[in-house]
Parts: C-alpha cells; sequence; structure tokens
C-alpha cells in the first residue's frame, strides 16, 4: 500500500518547541495553537508513500496550520502546486512564512480562508485532497481559544469537509484524512454518502502495547476493493517500530 522513499535519510530536532528541523524544511510554529505532532508526520509521511494515486498536479491541504503536510507532500511530488487554506490568521501567516523559506516557495500557496469560502479562481479540481481536521467536538475544551479552534469542529464539522472535498476534488482524486480512531466509521459512514468511497483505512498505535488512537483513511469516486492496515509509531522498548521509521525516513533528521 505504501512504500517509503529512501532517497532522502533523516528528522526533526526541537529547540524549545519553537521550531522543528526536517531534512530539508523547517516548521516554526510559535504563532499556531497546533503544534507539529507526531500522528501528523505519520499522516503526511504516509500520504508522501501511498501508491494509489493519480498524476498530482494540484494538491489541496484544508487546515494546514503550520503548514507541516502541504511542505511533506511538496517534498515528495516535485511537480505538484500546492495549495493550503488555514482559516487562523496568525496561523496562515506563519505557514506562509514557513513555505517562503521552504525549497518549494515557488509551488506553495497559502490562502486565509474557511474552506466552506473558498473558491480558487481557476475553478481548480485536486488530484489529492488531504486534511488533519478539528476534530475534538465532544472532548472538554481547552481554556486557550485559539487552541479550542484548532481542536474542536465548530467551525468545520465532518459533512462539511467532506462536502467541500466533493466539490474540488478531480474525478480520479484521492481524499486523505487523519482522525480519531473513535470516529472513524463515523466519517467513513458520511462519506458514504457523498459517494466517496473507502480505498484504504490504516489504523495508529502509539505503542504496540496500546489501543488504536488514530485512524488515516483515504477515500476517492470509483469504487473499489479497499484494503486495512495497523501501524504502531513504538515497540515494547519505547524505540520507533522499523515501519515508522521506514516512512519517516525521508523527513527526520536522524533517522
Amino acid at each position: 500500500m505504501f512504500a517509503a522513499d529512501q532517497s532522502n535519510i533523516a528528522v526533526f530536532h526541537n529547540m524549545a518547541n519553537t521550531f522543528f528541523r526536517f531534512k530539508q524544511f523547517t516548521i516554526h510554529q510559535n504563532k499556531c495553537a497546533m503544534k507539529v505532532c507526531t500522528d501528523a508526520c505519520l499522516f503526511g509521511a504516509i500520504v508522501a508513500a501511498y501508491n494509489r494515486m493519480p498524476a498530482l498536479h494540484h494538491i489541496l491541504d484544508i487546515g494546514t496550520g503550520t503548514g507541516l503536510l502541504a511542505l511533506m507532500t511538496a517534498q515528495k511530488y516535485q511537480q505538484s502546486v500546492i495549495d493550503a487554506v488555514e482559516t487562523d490568521e496568525a496561523a496562515a501567516m506563519q505557514a506562509a512564512s514557513n513555505f517562503q523559506s521552504s525549497p518549494w516557495q515557488n509551488r506553495l500557496r497559502i490562502h486565509h480562508s474557511a474552506i466552506q469560502q473558498f473558491n480558487p479562481s481557476t475553478h481548480q479540481q485536486y488530484q489529492l485532497i488531504i486534511s488533519n481536521p478539528p476534530f475534538y467536538e465532544n472532548s472538554l475544551r481547552s481554556d486557550d481559544n485559539k487552541r479550542n479552534l484548532a481542536l474542536h469542529s465548530d467551525e468545520l464539522s465532518f459533512e462539511e469537509l467532506i462536502d467541500a472535498a466533493r466539490k474540488l476534488i478531480a474525478d480520479d482524486g484521492v481524499f486523505a484524512v487523519l482522525l480519531p480512531y473513535v470516529r472513524g466509521d463515523e466519517f467513513i459512514e458520511l462519506a458514504s454518502q457523498q459517494n466517496f468511497f473507502l480505498l484504504n483505512r490504516i489504523d495508529v498505535k502509539q505503542t504496540i502495547k496500546h489501543k488504536f488512537f488514530r485512524t488515516i483513511l483515504f477515500f476517492n469516486r470509483i469504487k473499489s476493493d479497499s484494503l486495512y492496515q495497523m501501524i504502531s509509531i513504538k515497540n515494547e522498548d519505547d524505540e520507533y517500530t522499523e515501519d515508522f521509521k521506514m516512512l519517516l525516513a525521508p523527513y527526520y533528521l536522524h533517522l
């Protein structure tokens, strides 16, 4: 289902948690409520290694935050133009700065907009749409208003996210999302109502001893057999698993 690109071997480096340095780009995050996290890095790496993609000319990242996923896909898909949509002004400005300092600044475009109002000027359709959406709508809220907005789906429901993808995706396009494991079945059902068919489901554990806590879902508009996989980030010795290291080797500095 996915195969890691071994052409760049390495990770990230954290300096006072204000930025993370990857092999080919740096993420500054001091203005963003949601920081770089391991499951988002894994999601980006799995998307980049996914082998059921059409030719990717245009990619859309919904809720880009720091710009992490847009930058990971820009590194992998060297011929693609990536549009990144972000509703929070400070995060959008930070993502724009991260894009500008990357090697792919000419292929990365930031849009300060809610996806519900996003309207590409060229009526662009996307061969790949990715999103790590706000999803903790039923959990206790933080005292931090920006973190509340990033973690909760009051501003973007699953239905609105799926509807946006439906309007913007190319006929042969792939739609990929990172979600809490407990909401995976719900999202699959809602997506099916908009004629999105499940291509792959990858359930994620923090360690092999833990229960699943995230799920990565791939959809398209063409009905076909779906595949199921699972991955653990760490093993019983609290070290990265071989699968994780293979996937993140193109990005993490010291892998």
